[in-house]
């Protein structure tokens, strides 16, 4: 988990000074037709921060790994990040990840480690896991830290 734990606190430090580099403008460009904005990427990683947050806290009290999902595309148009401004977007973003940074590590191990054999991670995680799979909070949460590098690898190519 120390090696997640670093590599995170490393990936979020590094990527928000280099997402601050960016314009208002280059920040409201989409990268394709039909496809989001730096500033809704931004925005669905908040998303993401927002319903994982819960997650990580409510599966410390819970046998499974059971969540609701939410509507991806409808969060973002619904918040309408694209009006916000880049810089607080940024800076929102990076301190609800330190904060889910911080809640991870004090997460105890045997909780962690603690194999959940009912779960909807087909549904809620980016790298989908049979739900035949026993899997565990750490897995989860590995998932997340991945999800987020990808998202920023649509920004910021070398994350």
């Amino acid at each position: 988990m120390e090696d997640l734990l670093s590599d995170f606190g490393q990936t979020i430090e590094a990527a928000s000074r280099r997402l601050l580099q960016l314009s208002e403008e280059q920040s409201e460009t989409p990268r394709a037709d039909g496809k989001w904005s730096p500033k809704q990427i931004i925005g669905h990683l908040i998303d993401s921060a927002s319903n994982n947050h819960q997650r990580f806290v409510r599966a410390q009290f819970s046998d499974d790994l059971v969540f609701p999902g939410y509507e991806q595309e409808e969060w973002v148009r619904a918040q309408r990040y694209d009006q916000e401004s880049w810089e607080h977007l940024v800076q929102f973003w990076k301190l609800y990840n330190m904060h889910l940074l911080h809640l991870m590590s004090v997460v105890p191990k045997a909780v962690l480690t603690r194999l959940r054999g009912k779960h909807n991670l087909p549904q809620t995680a980016w790298q989908t896991i049979g739900e035949d799979s026993p899997v565990t909070l750490e897995y989860f949460m590995r998932d997340y830290v991945e999800h987020l590098k990808n998202h920023l690898r649509q920004i910021l190519p070398s994350v």
